[in-house]
């Protein structure tokens, strides 16, 4: 609790902590911190009658005035909580004075949202989605004044159709309650949405997509919350619905995956083939398991230990600042992003006057081989069992793909590979892996020779073709693997695929760099 006999250019920018106090004639700070206006969720008359306090300068009041300020407090590991401060006056005027100033400064922050779309996946993760939102977010959004139209997903794709039938216009954003799969959905809509009514098509390879207008809010409710996790820092939905609130926005890059002139779907996080992609596939198959299938599948297919062998091609990103090695990761407020947006920007206009070398001449790499996994992340993909992420320097804007490819190596290699990511080591020295930061990239699979018809043969299908011939170092040749795409199965091998820069933007503001933890006061 406060006491207003200050000054008030004092607020105009911050306001004292609780645990602040008073003496005449000026402040005391003890253990204060400043709160930007931007991160004040709102401010409320507060009622005082009835209420008894142990300090004799509240009581000598003959008739105090207060007000309580909503904000957002710091806390460990990225985590946002909500917290308030009381404000005390025992002059009517002054005490309105403040309340006008701040209620006009909350009034000029344009970027907040007032009506937001919300769709929950009730049974997304653990099934704990609609509790979430109800018990975590809903009163938060209350007490800021969002109001919202909900919508509870009746089965697969339903957020995206709903998405390309409702009038978005009058929203400020749409809000996710899920994991990556329900975030899928609602890109997949708004994108498609957005180039549907800009008369894009999204089956040309070479077409230029528009970005949304629209935010997009993550509300962590899923078993991985790549996403959110890689975005924010952690998965926490007290924590995303206050970077909702506040109007935060980062802008992240979005890759559009084709096969033969189709638009097969949009990724954010990881395009996976060989070892990732055998994992989605098998555990599409359990899911009666639940969330173990992902771990059993998982270790059933590191022990197969299959290589897929292909042809990659790829264009090298000239125009980023830094490289996959750099160990400079993705941070609010990037340089490299913005940087990169720049340059790419100016890129793109001397080859549209034809100032300098088109598509057409551009460079491609070509690399050929047996491949353990290939992996395109587009961000770190950090969670918390891999805090790192596969690729711990992935920037999220600047408009390219880090294309990470793992030839054939031993079992033993790729185990020491693994894990890797998760612990603080660099996944990308060994001799059997390749790093490249991309803006475009194919791939062809070369087709095995056909199945042992065999005894043998057969009897390794039966096993779900574990290696028993090489038990330890041998990487048997399969026909072909399937691509994860950020959760989703894609049947066909051969792939095109582009970024598209900064093409979606995101109720967030990025990993903050070592934030300021506050006491509770």
């Amino acid at each position: 609790m406060l006491d207003l006999a200050c000054s008030l250019p004092a607020l105009l920018e911050t306001v004292v902590h609780p645990c602040a106090f008073s003496c005449r004639g000026g402040w005391r700070v003890h253990d204060a911190c400043a709160v930007p206006i931007s991160e004040i969720i709102t401010v409320e008359e507060t009622d005082i009658n009835g209420k008894q306090y142990t300090s004799g300068k509240w009581q000598k009041m003959e008739k105090p005035y207060a007000f309580t300020v909503h904000r957002v407090r710091r806390a460990r590991r990225h985590r946002w909580r909500w917290a308030q401060v009381t404000f005390w006056c025992p002059e009517e005027q002054l005490y309105h004075l403040w309340l006008q100033t701040l209620r006009e400064l909350l009034e000029t922050l344009t970027s907040r949202p007032k009506h937001l779309l919300v769709f929950i996946n009730p049974l997304g993760g653990k099934g704990q989605g609609k509790r979430i939102y109800e018990k975590k977010v809903a009163p938060l959004f209350t007490l800021a004044s969002i109001t919202t139209e909900i919508v509870v997903t009746e089965r697969a794709n339903h957020a995206k159709e709903s998405l390309y039938e409702l009038d978005i216009d009058k929203y400020d954003g749409i809000v996710c309650v899920g994991g990556d799969g329900m975030f899928s959905e609602v890109l997949h809509g708004l994108v498609g949405r957005t180039q549907r009514d800009a008369g894009v098509d999204q089956n040309q390879p070479r077409a230029t997509l528009v970005p949304s207008p629209l935010r997009i809010g993550i509300i962590p409710a899923g078993s991985t919350d790549c996403v959110c996790y890689s975005t924010v820092g952690t998965n926490d939905a007290e924590t995303s619905a206050l970077h909702i609130i506040v109007g935060d926005s980062l802008c992240m890059d979005v890759s559009a995956v084709h096969h033969n002139s189709t638009l097969l779907r949009y990724s954010v996080s990881l395009l996976g083939y060989g070892f990732y992609g055998d994992i989605i596939r098998d555990s599409e198959k359990k899911r009666w398991m639940g969330l173990a299938r992902y771990d059993f599948s998982g270790l059933k297919t590191f022990f197969s230990h299959h290589c897929y062998e292909g042809t990659v091609s790829f264009l090298p990103a000239q125009h980023t600042v830094g490289s996959p090695r750099d160990r400079k990761p993705c941070r609010a407020g990037c340089p490299v992003c913005r940087q990169s947006r720049q340059q790419l920007e100016e890129e793109q206009q001397r080859a549209r006057y034809g100032l300098d070398g088109t598509e057409e001449v551009e460079e491609w790499k070509v690399l050929c081989g047996q491949f353990l996994a290939i992996n395109a992340a587009n961000m770190s993909c950090a969670c918390p069992r891999s805090p790192q992420g596969l690729s711990p320097a992935a920037h999220l804007g600047d408009g390219s793909s880090d294309l990470i490819l793992i030839r054939k190596c031993s079992r033993f290699n790729f185990l020491r590979f693994l894990v890797r990511h998760t612990n603080q080591g660099d996944q990308f020295d060994f001799t059997f892996v390749e790093v490249y930061r991309v803006k475009k990239f194919q791939f062809v699979s070369k087709p095995a020779e056909d199945e042992d018809s065999s005894v043998l043969g057969r009897g390794k299908k039966r096993l779900g073709q574990l290696c028993s011939e090489h038990p330890t170092a041998c990487c048997c040749r399969a026909s072909s693997s399937s691509w994860n795409c950020d959760g989703e199965v894609l049947s066909s091998p051969a792939i095109e695929v582009r970024v598209h820069c900064q093409l979606v933007r995101l109720f967030a503001r990025g990993i903050e760099e070592s934030p300021k933890q506050e006491s509770r006061g």
